[in-house]
């Protein structure tokens, strides 16, 4: 069975779409079958992968009823596909027609598709708009991207705060994932962030954590993933064992942070 998840922060600046593009490289590397939507009307998906984007088609034209979630699904990777945001995706985040149904047009559109895969990731915005409640009503789990500072941490509470509104509106509960991004060891925040993320998400940390250094932050401009751009890092390790991490629910505790 498809699992869809949706990856999340209400903040910016966390490493989303880095873990994103690399996440999902990754496990495309090892063999799973991976569409990654691109629900962020910023549309950095497509340039990490090494796409122009100029007058391309995406999700957008999905939300706008305009064509089919396979109409403008492209290879990008093997094992890995696209579904780029489309320069129209920031209208759709003040569409005013549809009416109640313009939170479940995500959900719609996905439904009887990509049923050949194994994951179907949307990147999301950093907002709480249509766009997020589309993503929260057409998927059951959540990984979070978490920077180790303070302000990261004030933007994960209202993100929490949202979750539990839609918990409590479509009466159901997400599996909720997080994965530290953007790590330095050498700052005593990032350890103190950590501590207090072990507490209040006990067994749902991701093992592996995401060190930050240069090479994540060059190898977009070459429309490279890390496992592309430098391969034998010890980021491109951060990301194959985070892979394997979410593949196997490997999380952190005490004993092994």
């Amino acid at each position: 069975m498809t699992r869809v998840v949706a990856i999340i922060n209400q903040k910016g600046g966390v490493g989303k779409t880095t873990t994103t593009v690399n996440l999902c490289h990754a496990l495309a590397e090892s063999g799973k079958k991976v569409t990654v939507i691109d629900f962020d009307p910023q549309g950095h998906l497509a340039v990490s992968f090494g796409i122009i984007t100029q007058d391309i088609s995406g999700i957008d034209s999905v939300m706008l009823k305009e064509k089919t979630i396979e109409d403008v699904t492209v290879s990008v990777r093997k094992n890995l596909q696209l579904v780029p945001a489309g320069s129209k995706l920031k209208d759709v985040e003040h569409m005013s027609n549809h009416g109640s149904s313009r939170g479940i047009l995500l959900r719609d559109s996905l439904r009887g598709q990509f049923d050949d895969q194994d994951f179907i990731f949307i990147d999301c915005p950093p907002s709480s708009g249509l766009l997020v409640a589309n993503a929260l009503i057409a998927t059951d789990e959540l990984l979070i991207p978490m920077a180790g500072d303070f302000l990261a941490l004030q933007g994960l509470s209202h993100l929490m705060a949202t979750v539990k509104r839609f918990e409590g509106a479509l009466k159901k509960r997400y599996k909720v994932s997080v994965v530290i991004s953007r790590f330095t060891s050498t700052r005593r925040i990032s350890g103190q962030i950590l501590n207090v993320l072990l507490s209040h998400f006990p067994n749902q940390i991701l093992a592996t954590v995401i060190r930050e250094t240069s090479l994540l932050a060059e190898c977009p401009s070459f429309g490279q993933t890390i496992l592309e751009y430098s391969p034998q890092s010890r980021s491109a390790r951060d990301f194959r064992d985070l892979a394997n991490d979410f593949l196997e629910n490997r999380v952190m505790t005490n004993d092994n942070k």
